[in-house]
């Protein structure tokens, strides 16, 4: 018996290349995004057996709309054993424009409370059962804070945070919880920044990578190893010296403009 995937985000970037990679690997998939129409029509062409997937259609921001996509898999396809929280989102904000602080708000609202709001109903289950994986995507970018990006790195450090709070919860249960933290991965989020990535990798990469990681229920991994070993000296350096650094360095796109 196949086992099932249950993913956001699914409809590009990070969350398709995870549900392709699974689906060559025998899993079936629930694959779950706002642009319904766009995942459907990504799934006839690659050619995925209808008898093997699902579409769901559920905006991660809205409660409600996520646990009803949840529960809709749980009765059609029963528990997955792995649930991976892929949808989120990245702009740049400045705390001295006021329409930012809606940005902030949106990107919270996505990034974290649309994570948990996509565990939930799936906790109980897998409790009952002794088994199953939880994953949410953080970031680099959530282990320091940079210029610009404010409300993208609050997110992914609450990625972080919370997903080690329930791993804790969960100890003991069979239920792991795996944070997976990219660094760049070449996708149409990042393809906009204006400033140097190293260690860029496809996501083809990136789900080849973090799929050992998945299943063998590691509590955290970066990818790549390099932005690993890049990324782990800067969590220590000093405040003066990581200004420094960043001082001059091109902020991400805001949605109103310049500015900042």
């Amino acid at each position: 018996m196949r086992c099932l995937l249950f993913i956001t985000g699914a409809s590009s970037g990070i969350g398709q290349a995870l549900a392709a990679h699974a689906y060559t690997l025998d899993w079936d998939l629930a694959l779950v995004a706002r642009r319904e129409s766009q995942l459907q029509h990504w799934a006839e062409a690659c050619r995925l057996d209808p008898a093997r997937y699902r579409v769901y259609a559920a905006d991660v921001a809205d409660v409600d709309s996520i646990v009803a996509a949840a529960r809709a898999c749980l009765g059609q396809q029963g528990v997955p054993e792995v649930v991976i929280a892929s949808a989120g989102i990245s702009i740049g904000m400045d705390t001295a424009a006021r329409e930012d602080l809606d940005i902030m708000a949106r990107t919270l609202a996505i990034n974290n409370v649309g994570l948990a709001a996509t565990f939930h109903p799936f906790i109980e289950p897998m409790r009952q059962r002794g088994s199953g994986r939880l994953v949410g995507i953080a970031s680099v970018a959530g282990l320091r804070g940079l210029p610009g990006h404010g409300a993208y790195c609050a997110s992914k450090a609450g990625v972080i945070s919370y997903c080690e709070s329930l791993r804790g919860e969960l100890r003991g249960s069979g239920v792991r919880v795996v944070t997976l933290s990219p660094g760049y991965v070449d996708t149409p989020m990042t393809q906009q920044n204006r400033y140097a990535m190293p260690f860029l990798i496809s996501p083809q990469t990136f789900a080849a990578r973090a799929w050992p990681a998945i299943v063998s229920g590691v509590s955290h991994r970066v990818i790549p190893w390099p932005m690993a070993l890049a990324a782990r000296p800067l969590r220590w350096l000093p405040d003066t010296l990581f200004d420094a650094l960043l001082a001059g360095r091109p902020r991400k796109h805001r949605a109103g403009g310049p500015r900042g």
